[in-house]
């Protein structure tokens, strides 16, 4: 029988596996979840109340409502550093461009290359044959204003995902899974305030991301969901002096995975399973699950399953950016903590930015993991 010597790289990127009584909380795709920009990835994984630049398109494409001109902008990251693997990493292109009459378009193509992968006999560690592994998602972006204060926004991408094309598995010959995914979403800014002498304002919004069928790669398999997500986030940005040369911005995100699989169970043993529908999923996944964490089931209650990033950003005469922040999920959800930091520079036209993961644990999969993005305003 073949079997794929790396596939097991893939697992890492599940949006935590959770068996229940009747429901598994686990999606296809799960690269959609990472967060492209290295300015939000610096302010601990938030951006969904600030959605100021291109990078909107992620966050909240509601943001793109108040936004004119056009700025193109890339990311790359060497991801999971700590397998050593070489050829793993994730890039991201994202644009927006003002149109008269019209408003702001984005777009954006997300690829996450998984390497080479091998195929070899089980009962022997020759190799039969090579393949490569990847994801790749494209999508457009709009959004327009209500009235000054709210917008709307909404995205339709294209995912494509080849993780062992060519291969068989039980006899069944694994295909490319695809599918599409569509964003809802919100933003709402006050006007300027006036506290202590300086300006300030608070915004607030959400986005519901990656509606939409799940992916199939056998024949005879059952769908997975798409990661659908629900964000929601506060910003409050304020001017440290009348000149506004020194601005600090804080935000807070909190996510959670509305995607469910359901279950078909024979006593307590899982016989199959099916996704659920992407509506029926959005009322079902309000709900608790037990979790086996590989010595004894754990309830995972529906305030467990809230993800948290907080962080903050600091401006110099919008030139100079310093960005910190800390992300957190529950022990029996994923059990992520991070600390990140970060730093922006802008002259001009052309800016950069990155971002670095500090875990608590040394030997966590994202510890040190660096991103890099430049942007360019035309």
């Amino acid at each position: 029988m073949k079997k794929n010597i790396l596939l097991a790289l893939i697992c890492v990127f599940s949006v935590f596996p959770v068996l229940s009584k009747a429901q598994i909380a686990i999606t296809a795709v799960p690269f959609l979840q990472i967060e492209p920009d290295s300015r939000g990835a610096g302010m601990g994984n938030t951006g969904v109340a600030i959605a100021d630049n291109a990078a909107a398109v992620f966050w909240n494409p509601a943001g793109l409502a108040y936004q004119k001109g056009t700025q193109v902008s890339l990311t790359y990251s060497d991801w999971l550093k700590n397998f050593n693997v070489s050829d793993l990493y994730y890039a991201y292109a994202v644009g927006k461009m003002y149109f008269e009459d019209i408003g702001t378009i984005g777009g954006h193509i997300t690829y996450l290359n998984l390497g080479e992968q091998a195929v070899t006999n089980e009962d022997s560690p020759d190799v039969i044959s090579k393949f490569n592994s990847y994801e790749l998602a494209v999508g457009l972006s709009y959004g327009f204003e209500v009235s000054k204060n709210l917008a709307l926004g909404t995205s339709l991408r294209f995912i494509y995902s080849s993780l062992a094309s060519g291969t068989s598995v039980s006899e069944q010959k694994v295909n490319p899974g695809s599918s599409v995914g569509v964003d809802i979403s919100l933003l709402y800014r006050t006007n300027h305030f006036n506290l202590l002498g300086n300006r300030g304002r608070f915004s607030t919004g959400f986005n519901l991301s990656n509606i939409g069928p799940g992916i199939q790669y056998t024949d005879n398999a059952q769908k997975d969901p798409l990661p659908t997500l629900l964000r929601f986030g506060v910003a409050v940005d304020y001017e440290l002096d009348p000149e506004g040369f020194n601005r600090i911005t804080w935000a807070t995100d909190v996510t959670k995975i509305m995607a469910r699989t359901e279950g078909v169970f024979q006593g307590d043993s899982l016989i199959s399973t099916r996704a659920v529908g992407p509506v029926n999923a959005l009322l079902e996944s309000w709900d608790s699950w037990t979790h086996f964490n590989g010595q004894e089931n754990v309830d995972v209650s529906v305030l467990q399953q809230f993800m948290i990033g907080t962080g903050a950003e600091y401006w110099y005469n919008n030139i100079f950016a310093l960005r910190g922040g800390f992300y957190y999920e529950d022990p029996n959800n994923g059990d992520r903590k991070f600390i990140t930091l970060g730093a922006g520079l802008r002259f001009n036209s052309f800016g950069v930015d990155f971002s670095y993961i500090r875990t608590l644990e040394s030997d966590h999969p994202l510890a040190n993991t660096l991103r890099f993005s430049v942007l360019f305003d035309i």
